[in-house]
């Protein structure tokens, strides 16, 4: 079929509508080649076509015609828009995103069918340098000391209570009754009995935890708690509230001791401390170089954003935003969360998705220009050090290399990798001092 698609107007977005990634090519299909299509797909039709008093292929054409004309026309047409599209995108050397948007355009002459596509494409990606940015690798050591910190964090996991005839202090678990009243009448959820609580936990609003420190079993006080103006309760946001609690127990947090039954209780068979704290050095200088490297990564990539700054097409934004989504989905259902009455809306992850897929195309020009692909010791390398951690790591090796998709996986990640080694070796980067909490997360 011979289409003459013809741009009526230039190929660029100067449109008050369209932005700056949008296109729009308006095109014309004569309706002869059309009406020609549709007679061919007809006739093709009836060698086969089964109707009620007729043979196979012996249906006369004109009922046929009746019968599947608008089904012919309507795939007729949706071909022939679809081959003028493609032949006007690749005459004008154009990188589609998505689909195009179809416009009829009506007309007086009958003789042609004219339409406008109206698509993304994408952004030209001209790399700039990185030599200016600053890239910080925390430098630390796990010592002695965080040894000790991390073994603080494995004792409070591991908290029993006991009971305690004093008053409560942070750090215990109480156990209460409370009712609260807003305006003198109970609110929904402002009422429990035999609730425990953790003081200093923060599972409940400070001022709540305040006016029960300092109780004794058996004693009760009235307090008024003001709820943050935030409050995801909107009845109840930026309220002052009236609770009335009866303290019932306190029980004190009782540390294990670092012994022998400690140890066993974090896998060492014979119970040696020395053999443990070894162990846990060992978990936390492998955890130390993840978080590392994470801090690197996550440098490297947005010196890559803020070096080459990018408008990309809105659909593909929406479509890893979809993509976000129905992963977060997922994610919850296999949680046991119940996720039919919980909305999960693509537009909470626009904000990162945009930002994944500038990374992406940057990231795609980076790999090319500097030929940093995938080789394929180092995609062994890296499934041999997540295999590492398995009982049978030939196992876990046989499975990626057994499915292509699961190649592809360690494949993007060798490739990420490669890229911030780029860039680390192109930009500024500097060795600095980090303590283990900053790095860790736990820095006040």
């Amino acid at each position: 079929m011979q289409t003459n698609p013809q741009p009526a107007s230039p190929l660029d977005a100067s449109p008050a509508n369209l932005s700056p990634l949008e296109r729009r090519i308006d095109m014309t299909v004569p309706m002869a080649e059309i009406d020609k299509d549709v007679e061919h797909r007809l006739k093709k039709m009836s060698r086969t076509v089964k109707m009620p008093g007729f043979r196979p292929g012996k249906v006369p054409f004109k009922m046929v015609e009746q019968q599947y004309g608008a089904q012919a026309r309507s795939e007729a047409i949706g071909e022939a828009v679809e081959k003028a599209f493609g032949t006007a995108v690749r005459e004008q050397n154009l990188r589609v995103a998505g689909y195009p948007r179809i416009e009829p355009k009506g007309g007086e002459d009958a003789s042609k069918l004219v339409f406008s596509a109206i698509f993304e494409v994408y952004p030209d990606v001209k790399l700039n340098g990185v030599g200016d940015k600053v890239i910080e690798r925390p430098q630390i050591e796990a010592g002695e000391a965080e040894v000790d910190k991390t073994l603080e964090v494995l004792r409070k996991q591991r908290t029993t209570y006991a009971a305690a005839e004093r008053a409560a202090a942070a750090g215990d678990r109480v156990v209460i009754d409370f009712t609260g009243k807003l305006n003198g009448e109970v609110f929904q959820g402002g009422q429990a009995t035999d609730y425990p609580v953790v003081l200093g936990e923060g599972r409940m609003l400070p001022d709540f935890e305040n006016g029960i420190a300092g109780l004794k079993a058996g004693e009760s006080k009235t307090f008024d708690v003001t709820f943050p103006a935030d409050y995801q309760v909107s009845e109840l946001a930026g309220k002052q509230v009236s609770f009335d609690v009866t303290l019932k127990g306190v029980e004190a947090p009782q540390l294990p001791a670092v012994d022998a039954d400690f140890a066993k209780s974090l896998g060492i068979a014979d119970g040696d401390v020395a053999k443990m704290r070894a162990e846990i050095r060992a978990n936390l200088e492998n955890e130390l170089r993840k978080r590392i490297k994470a801090r690197v990564k996550e440098q490297a990539m947005q010196a890559l954003l803020d070096a080459n700054p990018l408008e990309v097409p809105k659909v593909l934004v929406e479509q890893e935003s979809g993509s976000m989504a129905e992963a977060a989905r997922q994610d919850l259902a296999g949680r046991g969360v119940d996720i039919k009455n919980m909305p999960v809306e693509p537009s909470w992850f626009a904000a990162q998705a945009e930002r994944r897929v500038k990374l992406g195309l940057i990231i795609a020009e980076v790999v090319k220009e500097h030929a940093l692909h995938a080789k394929p010791e180092q995609v062994r390398s890296l499934i041999d050090e997540q295999a590492q951690s398995y009982e049978q790591p030939e196992e876990v090796v046989r499975w990626y290399y057994s499915q292509p998709q699961r190649l592809a996986q360690i494949e993007a990640l060798a490739i990420e990798e490669n890229v911030v080694n780029w860039v680390v070796a192109n930009a500024q980067t500097t060795d600095k001092a980090t303590s283990f909490d900053e790095l860790m997360g736990n820095a006040a």
